[in-house]
Parts: C-alpha cells; structure tokens; sequence
C-alpha cells in the first residue's frame, strides 16, 4: 500500500487496471453500502424507504461539493506532479483541510436552521416530513468529514497511490454496513433507532474514513507534506482548484436537481413509484459506479500525461479506458435485463412495488453502452482541467433535455414516459459528448 505507481512509464493497460481496480473496488463498495441501506430500510417500511429516496438528492449536495473539490484538487495535483512542480501540487493537497472545514460548518448550520423548507422543496410530504427530518438533521454532521473524505480521495488517486484510496472508502462501507441493521432495529445492546440508526451510522463510518484519510497522508511514502505552510488558505490554489472543480461540482448538482424533478414528478404516482426510484438508482448504480471508477483511474493518468507532454500515451489510455469500460456495460445491462425482476425482489416482496419498479428497471440499464463512453470522455475532460467542457456537456443532457422530457413523458404516457426519459435523454446526450471527445483527441494528434 505504500508503494506509488509511475503514472508517465508504467504499460498502459496494466496501469489503467491498477488505478482503476481499487476505484472500482471502493466505488462498488460504496454502491453496496446504498444497495444495503436501501435493503434494510425497505425491511422496515416503504415510508422509510422513500424517505431516504427524497433525501438522497441532499446528500448528493454534500457528494457534489466533495467530489467536485476533490476532483479540481486532484486534477491540479496530477498537472502539477506532470510539470514536476510538487509545491503547488502539495499546496493544492493542504487547502482540502480549510475547505472541508468550511464547507461541513456551513452545511450543519444550514441544515438546523431550515431543515423543515428545504425538504419540502425537495418533495417530502406531510406524511414522511418527519421521516426525512430524522434522518437528515443527523446525517448533516458528517458532512466536514464526508467533504474531507472524498477531497483526499482524489489526492491519493492522483499520487499514484489508488489501493490507499480504495481502504479508505471500503473502511467507511463496511462499517456503514455492519452498523446499519444494528442500529435501525436495535439488535443486541444496541437501540432501535430506525431510520435515525441509519443516519447515525453513516455519520461514524464517515468519521472513521476521514482519520484513515489524515493518517494516510501522514506516511512517511507519500509525496504530499502536510505543512502548516500548505493549510493556510492560498485564493491563487483555490481558484486553480475550482476551475476544474467548480464546473464537476455544477454537474453533480445537476444530478441533484434531476433527482428532485424526478422525486416530484413520481410523488404524483405515489410513495410506491418514489422507492422504486430508489431501487433502480441503486442497483444501476452497482455498474456506473464500476464505470466511475474506470474513469477515476483514467483521470489522474490524463493529467499527468498532458503536464508531460506524452500526448500518444494520454490517447491511448483513454482507448483501453474505453474498451474495459463498454465491456463491462454490455456483461452487465445482460445480466440486469435478464434478472430485473429477481433482482427488484431482493428488496421487497410487494407486487405492487416490484410491478412498478422491474419495467423501470430494464429501461434503465439499457443504456448503459452509452454510458459507459459517455462516463470515460467525461473524466477525460477533467484530468485535462476541461471542467466547463465537461459542465456544458451535461447540463445539455440533465437540464436541456433529460428535465423537458421526464415533463413532457410523465404527462402523456404516465408513469411510463417518466422512466422512458432516461434513456433518450442519455443516447442523445451519447452523441454530442462524442462529438466534443474526438475534437479533443485530434488536438493531440498535432503535438504527437
């Protein structure tokens, strides 16, 4: 685990499968987790269950914020260790501490003072409003540690360290995990808390991932040197950080936005068409976040490739990337095609619930072939600090056609045209994201 790749020599392929592999590892670990959460929830009832549905487009504010920062943090860090300029990149490495700080106070104020006004503009209704509010007033306090967590996520990717990565999200799920049933139904010792056992457990997992994270890098190995020099905040790093970071954090809170639209768009077919919702966003999420990681991998790669000037090898680390990613899509959308129906199963065994949610389901996973590219070119956007690039691309699919249509779809075929959204929206979107990728790649055919 100490040991660093060489992200400028090593083959391509082998070095596209360990950095991606722990990303997969912890990213499907962290799907895993949310398919767990779902399950127990579920077990306990559907109100708890479409409760945890409307608040997850919250979460995914934190999530945005966190990921967004790290992957502006992280993009900056690879250019920087490429350019063989490792102050700023250490810099970059110890504004992650102010900024997660900062970030976590401001959300748990934020969330006390207006909790009841910001879940009810997120759907909740009067019937799980108290639901909802349980478990977000406790999930609020992890947020400093889960913007910790997953800023220093990027760093240790891009240090060429990605199994240090992969341990710390993996520590966070299985603790998640393993105190998720304890807590929400009281077994042993502990006391039933129902859907605020699940909240408090999350809370704990996020906390024990942030001091593996600090202690991580902490080793002696790592490149980073966390100095009191590098903490103190620096708005010359910051701004280097959030012209990348900004636009990825726009994008995942596009996907929040979504998330709402959707929420109140099913609230109209009931609680039943909500946790369905959650079913298919979790276990579709199974194989992005497989996909995510792939792109996780490629993305330090890209940078690091860019800064040195080793453009043939930046092209072809995006193609195997390319290759590992649709493979996988195709095995996997098969599989869920195949299985749908068992699968929704395992979550409930209400056949009003697995009627509405096994279609959905299908509809879902049968663009994942375009997704996958769609997911490679995105983080190749990224390592090459193209964030608004890839924010433009995605607001296009999000907001200018994946909103429109759910509008238009849920209103003339009913519950139907609201899963059909997805799809179109996404095969659409596949193309122009195409498009933009191949303009960007013979860029690079110039300088080879």
């Amino acid at each position: 685990m100490k040991t660093r790749l060489d992200l400028g020599k090593e083959a391509i392929f082998p070095l596209i499968i360990k950095m991606s592999w722990p990303s997969i590892i912890a990213m499907v670990a962290m799907s895993l987790y949310n398919f767990i959460d779902t399950f127990w929830l579920a077990r306990l009832n559907s109100q708890a269950l479409a409760a945890l549905t409307l608040c997850f487009p919250i979460q995914m504010i934190f999530a945005a914020i966190g990921i967004g920062t790290g992957v502006g943090a992280g993009s900056f860090s690879a250019r920087m260790f490429g350019a063989g300029k490792l102050c700023k990149a250490r810099r970059a490495a110890g504004q992650i501490f102010t900024l997660s700080l900062f970030f976590g106070l401001f959300t748990i104020i934020v969330v006390m003072i207006f909790h009841d006004s910001i879940l009810r503009c997120f759907g909740a209704d009067a019937e799980i409003l108290p639901l909802c509010r349980d478990y977000l007033i406790i999930i609020a306090f992890s947020s400093p540690f889960i913007f910790f967590s997953m800023m220093s996520n990027n760093l240790l990717r891009t240090e060429g360290r990605p199994l240090l990565s992969m341990w710390v999200v993996l520590i966070s799920s299985i603790l998640s995990a393993i105190l998720d049933p304890l807590l929400i139904f009281g077994i042993g010792p502990f006391p039933r808390m129902g859907i605020k056992g699940a909240a408090l457990a999350a809370v704990i997992a996020q906390f024990t991932a942030s001091i593996f994270s600090v202690y991580f890098m902490l080793l002696k190995t790592s490149i980073y040197e966390l100095k009191w020099k590098y903490l103190i905040p620096d708005i010359s790093t910051i701004k280097s950080i959030y012209s990348t970071g900004f636009p990825s954090i726009i994008i995942n809170l596009i996907v929040s936005l979504v998330l709402v639209i959707y929420n109140h768009t099913l609230s109209h077919f009931g609680s039943l068409a909500i946790a369905a919702l959650g079913i298919c966003f979790r276990v579709n999420g199974l194989v992005t976040m497989i996909l995510f990681g792939i792109g996780f991998g490629l993305m330090p790669i890209v940078g690091y490739s860019e800064g040195a000037k080793l453009y043939g090898r930046l092209k072809e680390s995006v193609f195997v990337a390319l290759k590992v990613a649709i493979s996988i899509a195709v095995i996997s959308s098969v599989f869920l095609e195949i299985y749908a129906e068992s699968i929704v199963g395992i979550f409930s065994n209400d056949p009003a619930l697995t009627a509405i949610a096994t279609p959905a389901l299908r509809l879902y996973v049968s663009v994942l072939i375009f997704m996958a590219p769609t997911l490679i070119f995105i983080n190749m956007f990224m390592g090459l600090g193209k964030g608004n690039l890839a924010m433009v691309l995605l607001f296009f699919r999000d907001v200018l056609l994946l909103i429109p249509l759910l509008i238009v779809f849920s209103a003339w075929l009913g519950l139907f045209g609201a899963w059909l959204a997805l799809p179109i929206a996404n095969i659409i979107a596949f193309f122009a994201i195409l498009f933009q990728a191949k303009k960007e790649l013979r860029r690079f055919d110039i300088n080879v």
